[in-house]
């Protein structure tokens, strides 16, 4: 492997080491300097259409874009002198003559650039007593979006995205000078799967998201990263929550799913499958154990799987590898999925060990797989085979039954899971989703979602990530990696721990 060739140069009086071909930008910001830009983005090749990058650069007569300057050996730089300084203002200036002071009523107040920077480098009073120009507002460019012209700066990182990375070009910029904007082709509407990156990129609150929009403020929210669940890719995402104020005492709610960054993985995009799996997190959920026969009251989870250990012990030894049964399925993580197999195959024998995933669908050849399950290779590695169950032979021999996810009846013909299996006299699942009254389960305990546990995810090409949990489940939801230690106490079994990570 050749070595990565670097360039010395010095950034505002600090000597830095850059990478040969990078900017001067990107060079900076990697020495901890902040050089303010709109229309750059690191996805896509500089465009120089927003001035706001600046520099001096000694020994030439004129200030330079450090977006577009790319290092050389002995380069000198300074991004803070007066001239520089002078430069931001009136880019500031020209942006702000138009541009609707909205702020406390815009969305992307607390995470807008054009606020950010007029604060570290602005800060001066309105020169134009002309009334501001009005444009459209509240345009619905498709799936989901909203497009305010007024806020617009054209700094074209729409236009440039879907032309280069979605390859699709909804998008583009009409007229000339001051009349500029931007707009679609002849009415047509923005219309891929990965169209919500559109309001990541844009710097301002041009481009909203009807999902989003309105619901909170950015400032209330709490930020942490996770792997995404809904496909073998493993994008790196970004959970966003508020807990408590200003909702209620001890309420949670998810608000946002946006791209993380993780250039192995998904580079700085992810799709609007995986975006929209926020509402998995808190709408349609099962938060307490439920039983077809009455029981008085909540039954918390540590009784439900004590209930089950007892079931299974009742099982006579030598009958339980053809009398239990076991669904497992591919959101599980890795941890889990290795305690799964300790105590499901190591200790207890079982031979009737399953996978039930979620149908496949459809591929795009660029993130999304047809795979909709991020652990399918880690199935593989903790030595299961990826194989459902025939439902006739499983009620012919099982006596206890325990399905992890609510995948299994999706992979059979609507309405023929139940009935076909209502012969086994006990049927535990842990799921997360609120489970219809079609006797497919005589006890049903909820479960955390991947964005409430920690774990590893192997994804499509072999990669293996570890995430953290991004937000706390509901109360009294455990993850499965809990279940399975609580099964295997009231088992009396000492299969280890697991760690989480």
């Amino acid at each position: 492997m050749s070595e990565v060739k670097t360039v010395a140069l010095t950034i505002d009086g600090r000597s830095v080491r850059a990478v040969e071909g990078t900017n001067v930008l990107r060079a900076a910001a990697a020495a901890g300097i902040d050089i303010p830009h709109f229309c750059y983005h690191p996805a896509f090749e500089a465009e120089g259409s927003c001035r706001m990058c600046l520099v001096e650069i000694e020994g030439l007569p004129k200030l330079e874009l450090a977006c577009a300057t790319v290092v050389r050996e002995g380069l000198i730089v300074r991004t803070a002198t007066d001239l520089v300084r002078d430069a931001r203002r009136a880019v500031l200036a020209f942006l702000l003559a138009e541009h609707p002071l909205d702020c406390p009523i815009c969305d992307q107040a607390g995470e807008c650039k054009l606020q950010d920077y007029y604060d570290a480098h602005g800060r001066f009073p309105g020169r134009f007593v002309e009334p501001r120009e009005k444009r459209d507002k509240l345009i619905a460019i498709g799936r989901g979006l909203i497009l305010d012209r007024e806020r617009c700066i054209l700094c074209t990182r729409c236009v440039r995205y879907l032309r280069r990375i979605t390859g699709t070009g909804e998008l583009g910029v009409f007229e000339r000078g001051v009349r500029a904007e931007i707009g679609t082709y002849e009415d047509a509407r923005v219309d891929n799967d990965y169209s919500g990156n559109l309001v990541d990129i844009c710097p301002v609150g041009a481009i909203t998201d009807t999902d989003f929009r309105f619901k909170t403020r950015t400032w209330f929210l709490e930020r942490r990263p996770s792997v995404c669940p809904h496909c073998a890719r493993g994008c790196a995402v970004i959970v966003e929550s508020v807990t408590g104020y200003p909702l209620g005492p001890g309420e949670r709610r998810v608000f946002r799913i946006r791209a993380g960054e993780n250039p192995a993985v998904n580079g700085h995009w992810i799709c609007d499958l995986g975006r929209a799996g926020r509402r998995d997190i808190d709408e349609g959920r099962l938060t307490a154990v439920t039983a077809r026969a009455a029981t008085g009251g909540t039954v918390p989870w540590q009784k439900a799987v004590a209930d089950l250990a007892a079931r299974i012990r009742a099982v006579p030894g030598p009958e339980r590898p053809a009398r239990i049964a076991v669904v497992l399925n591919s959101l599980m993580t890795c941890q889990e999925l290795a305690l799964a197999r300790r105590i499901f195959t190591e200790a207890l024998g079982l031979g009737g060990v399953f996978i039930a995933d979620p149908p496949p669908g459809s591929g795009d050849g660029f993130l999304l797989t047809a795979e909709r399950v991020p652990n399918a290779r880690g199935v593989l590695e903790a030595g299961f085979a990826p194989r459902l169950p025939d439902l006739e032979a499983l009620a012919r021999s099982t006596e206890v039954l325990i399905v992890f996810g609510p995948y299994l009846a999706g992979n059979f013909p609507a309405g023929t899971a139940a009935p076909a299996l209502s012969p086994i006299a006990v049927k535990y699942l842990f799921t997360s989703r609120a489970v219809p009254d079609d006797g497919l389960a005589d006890v049903a305990v909820p479960v955390a979602v991947p964005a409430e546990r920690s774990g590893t995810y192997i994804n499509v090409d072999g990669l293996r990530q570890t995430f953290r949990q991004s937000v706390a489940p509901p109360r009294g939801v455990p993850s499965e990696r809990e279940v399975l230690v609580g099964l295997a106490h009231g088992l009396g079994l000492n299969v280890g721990e697991p760690d989480a990570g």
